[in-house]
């Protein structure tokens, strides 16, 4: 995968390439310190890919985005939050928050090679669907709202209908996702399908006690109560029992 890097900070872009030379599908072709010499650059070696810094001097990575003639997969680079909305909006492959880490480095270009390469559909599904980590920051959007939010900070998921509502801090917003999609992509360890309709992060159970056909009534620490299913209380109790 051919790459060009454009960020007007020199030890960003020098951070960047050590990451990416550690990775043999990738090609670094050039680099650039501002958006004029970035377009000319893209428009001369069409890359299949751009690394784009958001604030540079003269025009920002969107202002550059929108003279371009080709325009490759993009994946945004930068220290601020506040951008990931409009990156999305201008279909921005990935948003990359600095500094880079590695792994989620990879993570990005290993889903964007599988689609190029049109790998069978289960392969690719994995891919693009993998697993989250309690500590990783995810990101969330309702409407004209957006938020990177830790998973650890997310004390219940609920389902309701075809979106699920997610809750953290004093913020509830929805978002178009099946629970059972869910679930498949959260750490069993610390996520627990309580019932049908919720999943809790059993790091804000308060206190358990024993509730209606064998089931248990969990009490989190935001004063929300969740009924665990007998079913699934049975699967609790062994699964956290000494």
């Amino acid at each position: 995968m051919r790459v060009i890097i454009i960020d007007d900070e020199r030890l960003a872009r020098k951070e960047l390439t050590s990451l990416l030379t550690e990775l043999d599908q990738v090609e670094i072709i050039d680099e650039c310190s501002n958006a004029d010499d970035a377009i000319q650059k893209i428009e001369e070696l069409k890359p299949d890919l751009i690394f784009l810094d958001i604030q540079m001097p003269g025009k920002d990575g969107f202002s550059m985005l929108e003279e371009l003639s080709f325009v490759p997969k993009v994946i945004f680079t930068t220290a601020y939050d506040e951008y990931a909305l409009k990156a999305f909006d201008v279909n921005a492959f990935d948003y990359l928050m600095k500094p880079i880490e590695s792994g989620r480095l990879k993570e990005s270009l290993d889903t964007l090679i599988a689609e190029q390469e049109q790998i069978k559909p289960v392969v690719a599904s994995k891919e693009v669907h993998r697993k989250f980590d309690s500590e990783e920051q995810v990101f969330l959007k309702d409407g004209d709202k957006c938020w990177f939010v830790k998973l650890k900070d997310i004390s219940l998921f609920e389902s309701e209908g075809n979106y699920v509502r997610v809750y953290f801090e004093n913020n509830k917003p929805l978002i178009l996702k099946s629970l059972n999609n869910l679930e498949d992509r959260l750490d069993k360890h610390v996520f627990f399908r309580a019932n049908r309709k919720y999943i809790i992060n059993l790091n804000w159970i308060d206190s358990v006690e024993s509730w209606f056909n064998g089931g248990l009534l969990a009490k989190l620490s935001t004063g929300m109560q969740v009924e665990i299913s007998r079913r699934q209380a049975a699967r609790l109790k062994d699964m956290m029992s000494l």
